[in-house]
């Protein structure tokens, strides 16, 4: 065996050690501190799969309205798979990432469709438990749905069936890195998946039967101490590990080591050295593609012109105002209007705004364009070399009811109403 392999396999053995210290006190600290949040309110793995996928890429606080919407018009799978997709993208309208819900949806339709009949029935209200002959089937079950990875699995097998699947995501990634003070790169799959996989054997050999945490309390009316035993569960562990980096393992700014659980242990190497924001280690990401656009918000005082995205691509098949490449001036926005068969009767130009994709920056200069009444005319073509984008009128005061506008027009969709009432 080479010298380095062999420090490999003791460092692989010394994480899965670090991991099996931790987790007792992480599930501990979790009951004790853990956040009052809607889909945390009992055991359901729909609500458990529809808060994770929501919460990529999004805060916690301005996902809880969004969810809470969202289930109260699909409370269930079956619902969710029989959703019309405009009703479904106006439901997820300001979340961003519209992928998501389709892929949601395609995973409900496979699930309730009668080929995922083994999983329908862990999804229809309170999870019927697998037993442990059936882990393995129900997490390649979760892994062959559209839009579901590793981390929503683990958190859907960990939540809402008790197994003892790691789910890794960015808090994960940050606490472990800082507590083993690993250099690597977190953002390379390889780290990502070593970090699973001691986990993975820590909770195995942890939640492998229905291991117990003793916790001393104090009987007041005895005036003695005593001792509550509770069980250890992988998905209080799992949650842990999500509310510790959210709220004390933090990403940006100093840690609050102070109130960790792992620090009056001596667990955190980067604690222990002084180093904890020398973690995680991250390659610095590719700068965005800037991109300019000209945005025309076009109305007659009662109809705007509107039209519907490509079914695939960036924001697929959502509804946005007429936009263009580039910056346009006064005069070419005139000529692009009546090249419409629109007859544009004033111009202003409006504030610019800017909206910030994962890869690309939407540098926006906007045009209010009020054009004369198109009575009996509700659609036509914008002309846009080489094909052309077909426009509809619609009615201004059901934009923000029936139209699903992404977040990246805000800035002049909520100019429209004042347009429009003023």
């Amino acid at each position: 065996m080479t010298d380095a392999l062999q420090d490999t396999l003791q460092y692989e053995e010394n994480t899965v050690k670090s991991c099996l210290s931790m987790i007792p006190l992480i599930c501990r600290w979790y009951r004790e501190h853990r956040r009052d949040l809607p889909w945390r309110q009992g055991k359901n793995a729909y609500h458990t799969w529809v808060s994770e996928i929501m919460l990529q890429q999004t805060r916690v606080e301005a996902v809880i309205p969004y969810y809470e919407r969202f289930l109260s018009e699909l409370p269930t799978v079956q619902a969710l798979a029989a959703c019309p997709e405009d009703r479904l993208l106006k439901l997820w309208e300001g979340l961003g990432y519209y992928n998501r819900v389709r892929n949601m949806q395609k995973a409900a339709r496979i699930v309730t469709d009668g080929a995922g009949t083994e999983l329908e029935k862990y999804f229809s209200g309170a999870p019927e438990i697998p037993g442990r002959q059936e882990e393995t089937e129900i997490v390649k079950a979760l892994l062959a749905l559209p839009g579901i990875g590793n981390y929503t699995a683990g958190a859907i097998a960990s939540i809402a069936f008790d197994l003892p699947v790691p789910a890794v995501d960015g808090n994960v990634l940050r606490v472990l890195s800082r507590v083993w003070g690993d250099n690597r790169d977190i953002m390379k799959q390889s780290v990502r998946r070593s970090y699973e996989q001691a986990l993975e054997k820590a909770m195995r050999t942890v939640f492998s039967d229905k291991n117990t945490d003793v916790i001393q309390t104090e009987d007041s009316e005895n005036n003695k101490s005593a001792q509550m035993v509770e069980y250890l569960l992988p998905g209080d562990l799992n949650q842990g590990f999500m509310d510790l980096g959210a709220l004390v393992c933090i990403p940006n700014g100093s840690p609050l080591c102070g109130q960790c659980p792992l620090g009056e242990r001596r667990l955190c190497r980067a604690h222990i050295s002084g180093r904890e924001q020398e973690f995680p280690v991250k390659e610095q990401k590719k700068a965005r593609k800037i991109e300019h656009r000209t945005i025309l918000l076009i109305h007659d005082g009662k109809k705007v012109v509107l039209r519907r995205r490509p079914e695939k691509g960036l924001l697929a098949s959502m509804y946005e105002f007429p936009n263009y490449y580039g910056i346009l001036n006064r005069k070419q926005v005139l000529q692009e209007v009546k090249d419409m068969g629109m007859n544009p009767v004033r111009v202003r130009k409006l504030e610019p705004s800017k909206h910030i994709f994962s890869h690309i920056e939407w540098h926006m200069t906007g045009y209010e364009v009020l054009m004369e009444e198109n009575e009996g005319r509700t659609t036509g073509c914008l002309y846009q070399k080489p094909a052309t984008s077909p426009w509809i009128l619609a009615e201004a005061a059901e934009v923000r009811t029936k139209y699903a506008i992404p977040s990246a027009y805000e800035a002049y969709a909520s100019l429209l109403g004042r347009m429009i009432d003023g």
